[in-house]
């Protein structure tokens, strides 16, 4: 006859057995939703940091070209206004006395 001790050793392992795939098949579960989790995240800070780059590009201060780029572009608009000037200050013909009224 078998003894006591030998009948649970069978089932001794297979809860141990038993136990180790439900705790791997938790931590699998869970390692898929984390690793969703931190996609997530990971796509969460790329636009954030487009966001700041963004901002960053808006506060700087001008470049030299871009200074360089906006005097050409005043010079410009100068000489334009000064030719539109100049077409507006035709000589302009002398006003016509009016004749007075009797009265």
């Amino acid at each position: 006859m078998a003894e006591p001790d030998e009948r649970r050793g069978p089932g001794r392992a297979d809860a141990v057995r038993s136990a180790a795939v439900q705790a791997f098949q938790s931590t699998a579960g869970q390692a898929g939703i984390t690793r969703e989790r931190a996609q997530d995240l990971a796509d969460e800070l790329a636009q954030a940091a487009g966001r700041l780059i963004g901002a960053f590009d808006e506060l700087r201060p001008a470049t030299a070209d871009d200074v360089r780029s906006l005097r050409e572009q005043v010079a410009a608009l100068e000489q334009r206004v000064a030719a539109l000037e100049a077409a507006g200050e035709k000589p302009r013909r002398a006003a016509k006395p009016r004749p007075k009224k009797a009265t």
